[in-house]
């Protein structure tokens, strides 16, 4: 198995105290999902992370506010099989407000920012859902202090 290191954000802006935090999503091949990407050579994962969400969304670089959890997943491409670790971050960004741009040639069709419970429902991948679950965990814990 060919093992492949990854790392995505959950980026978010702080919503009304009814809904409270958006989070970003991401219509591509048919499914909402989170900005990640793979590791290139040289690159440390956090710096990953925060480049592969800028570029599939269009924005400045994210600051990560915190380390989130890992997923692992595996796959076939082209008849490989394929073991993928991806590190997440709950990110920001300095200007919330900013125009945002979905990166059409790796096939994102939409941005979309959700209440962060409604994007639980929505994303179209079981790990997300852990994922976004561990992010409203550490986003309640940091609303509480």
């Amino acid at each position: 198995m060919k093992e492949v290191t990854a790392a995505g954000g959950v980026l978010f802006r702080e919503g009304d105290k009814d809904t409270g935090p958006e989070i970003l999503l991401m219509y591509r091949r048919g499914v909402w999902d989170l900005p990640k990407g793979k590791l290139e050579s040289g690159e440390r994962i956090p710096e990953c992370a925060r480049r592969e969400v800028s570029e599939e969304v269009g924005s400045s670089i994210p600051e990560i506010t915190e380390q989130l959890c890992d997923t692992f997943h595996e796959y076939e491409e082209n008849g490989e099989h394929i073991g993928k670790t991806t590190h997440w971050y709950a990110m920001k960004l300095d200007d919330p407000g900013q125009q945002l741009k979905p990166e059409t040639k790796e096939g994102i069709e939409k941005l979309e920012w959700v209440p962060a419970d409604q994007a639980r429902q929505r994303v179209g991948y079981d790990n997300l859902v852990t994922v976004i679950r561990d992010f409203r965990k550490w986003h309640e814990s940091e609303n509480k202090l």
